[in-house]
C-alpha cells in the first residue's frame, strides 16, 4: 500500500488525544498510513465539539452541521495540506466515532470531500437533503445493535441512503456493543482500509 492519511474524529466532549487510540490501534495493521486526530474547534478545555448539541433536534440537527461545516473544513485542510495529499484526497481516510462520524458522513454526503474513504463508527447521516455524495469515496458503517446513544437503526438509515445516492457501502452490525468501538470494529476497519486504499 502507498501512504496515506487518516484523520481521526472525536465524538461529542471528548478530545483528539482520546480519539489518537484508535490510531494507535490500527497502525500496526496499516503500516504505510499516517494518523492525525484534531481536537474539534468547539467547546472549552478538553470537552471539544464539532457543533454543540444543547437543545438539539431532529428538526435542528441538520442545520447544525451545516453551521459547523467550515470550521470542520478549515481543520481537515490544514491536515491534509501539512501531510502533503492536497492533490491526493484519494489517499485520505476520515474515521470518526459519534458526533466525529456525524461530520465524516456530512464531508461525504454533501460531496465536499472526494476523500478514499470514510469509516463511521456509532454514527448518523443528520446532512440535509438532497445528497450530493462523493461517488468515488467508499464507506465502512460500524455500529452496535446495543447502542444506547446512536440508535444502530442510524447506520442502517445511512447505508440505505447512501446507497441508493450511488456510493459504495458496507455495514456492520456487532451484537451486543454499546456506544463504543471493538477490537472486532477495528479489525473490520483495518480490513476495510486495506482494500479500499490498495
Amino acid at each position: 500500500m502507498d501512504r496515506g492519511l487518516v484523520i481521526l474524529l472525536h465524538g461529542v466532549g471528548s478530545n483528539g488525544a482520546n480519539m489518537a487510540a484508535l490510531g494507535r490501534a490500527l497502525a500496526p495493521s496499516l503500516p504505510a498510513l499516517e494518523f492525525e486526530s484534531p481536537d474539534a474547534p468547539h467547546g472549552s478545555g478538553p470537552h471539544r465539539e464539532w457543533f454543540s448539541v444543547i437543545g438539539i433536534t431532529e428538526a435542528n440537527r441538520p442545520g447544525r452541521v451545516v453551521a459547523a461545516r467550515p470550521g470542520f473544513d478549515a481543520v481537515i485542510a490544514k491536515l491534509i495540506e501539512e501531510h502533503g495529499f492536497s492533490n491526493a484526497l484519494d489517499r485520505v481516510v476520515l474515521l470518526g466515532f459519534s458526533q466525529g462520524s456525524i461530520m465524516a458522513l456530512d464531508a461525504l454526503a454533501s460531496g465536499r470531500w472526494h476523500v478514499g474513504a470514510v469509516v463511521a463508527f456509532s454514527g448518523r447521516l443528520a446532512s440535509p437533503m438532497p445528497l450530493a455524495p462523493a461517488m468515488d469515496t467508499r464507506l465502512l458503517l460500524v455500529h452496535g445493535d446495543a447502542d444506547p446513544i446512536m440508535p444502530p437503526g442510524e447506520s442502517v438509515r445511512a447505508a440505505e441512503l447512501l446507497t441508493a445516492a450511488g456510493v459504495r457501502v458496507r455495514i456492520s452490525i456487532e451484537p451486543g456493543l454499546g456506544h463504543q468501538v471493538s477490537t472486532t470494529g477495528l479489525a473490520e476497519a483495518a480490513k476495510f482500509l486495506n482494500s479500499a486504499l490498495a
